[in-house]
């Protein structure tokens, strides 16, 4: 898990929220919540957001505007993004939210088993793509600076005489 990471739950709807965060408290992970696109980005644009629950239908700016936006950006694309709806998820909404690379689109209200599931799954494996991410840079800064050296691989696959 990521040092510091959150979930961040998005919804206008103040009941959908405590409903959500309640079917995740038992994960232990800590919980950010905002009520519109516009709060969360804030969130998001802060870092540490692990793993992001977002309403498809908000005022203002929308679910996938939100998507769009966090795509865009280096350092917030990889993020799994679960959309969120109370309506049924029309053909354009999905395929819309899945070129934009969303994980998941779920229909509310989810079960919270399932939610947990999946929350647990792709919170826990971004921060594992983080933590393999920052080795990669920690192992490229030390080859750079001459702390560790390069050196051929030997996969055993020659035998020398």
């Amino acid at each position: 898990m990521l040092n510091n990471s959150v979930i961040l739950v998005v919804d206008d709807h103040k009941d959908t929220l405590f409903a959500l965060e309640s079917a995740l408290a038992p994960l232990g992970y800590p919980l950010v919540s905002a009520s519109n696109g516009d709060d969360a980005l804030r969130v998001i644009l802060r870092g540490n957001v692990g793993l992001i629950l977002l309403d498809v239908r908000m005022p203002g700016v929308s679910g996938l505007d939100v998507v769009r936006y966090v795509r865009r950006l280096e350092q917030t694309r990889a993020i799994p993004i679960v959309l969120l709806t109370g309506f049924d998820v029309s053909r354009e909404i999905s395929a819309a939210a899945f070129r934009l690379g969303v994980a998941d689109v779920a229909l509310k209200p989810i079960d919270p088993l399932t939610l947990r599931t999946k929350a647990r799954y792709l919170f826990e494996t971004y921060g594992q793509l983080r933590s393999m991410q920052r080795e990669i840079e920690d192992l490229r800064a030390q080859l750079k600076s001459g702390i560790i050296t390069s050196t051929p691989l030997n996969d055993g696959a020659r035998d020398e005489a």
